[in-house]
């Protein structure tokens, strides 16, 4: 048994977010299917964090167990052929056994784009905040070192999770 971790990238707009639901479509769903298509096998599919709904990424990780002998290399051209083209798997690689895409994870990170012009580039509707007023950026600097340091965020924490501390620095 091989245990696979490929690094995916994805726009989100028709998508419920990465994990599987009942309320409609999700990267999740279409990575999972695609893979199984390619291997022959049912697989899990362990992704190392979750996104919302029409959130995009770019390096979004997941792990999965395979008896196929496809090499790693290989995997992404074979599992990109059974996937729409708004997914995209750029890269796969054997782990050891004990590895899992969620708990292996070292670190998250996420980009907010602010898109500043009296008009919005159409390029950017649904990739970037539109503000077409004048920012202070010096204003926004001071503003932003209190976002610096260890704090709680179990304010945006979902209910039922299973996180065990939703302190973060």
């Amino acid at each position: 048994m091989r245990n696979i971790l490929i690094t995916i990238e994805y726009d989100g707009k028709n998508y419920v977010g990465w994990q599987m639901q009942n309320n409609g479509i999700s990267v999740e769903e279409k990575v999972k299917t695609a893979i199984e298509k390619l291997v022959k096998e049912e697989v899990k599919l362990y992704g190392s964090g979750r996104t919302d709904s029409g959130v995009h990424a770019l390096g979004q990780a997941a792990s999965f167990y395979t008896n196929s002998n496809i090499s790693a290399d290989k995997l992404p051209y074979g599992i990109n052929s059974f996937l729409p083209e708004d997914i995209r798997v750029i890269k796969a690689e054997e782990k050891e056994e004990d590895f899992h895409a969620r708990y292996s994870a070292k670190g998250k990170e996420y980009v907010y784009l602010i898109y500043n012009r009296s008009i919005m580039n159409p390029i950017y509707k649904g990739r970037a905040s539109h503000v077409f007023y004048k920012l202070d950026l010096d204003k926004m600097k001071r503003a932003s070192k209190s976002l610096i340091g260890i704090h709680d965020f179990a304010g945006f924490m979902g209910s039922g999770s299973d996180v065990k501390s939703t302190v973060r620095e």
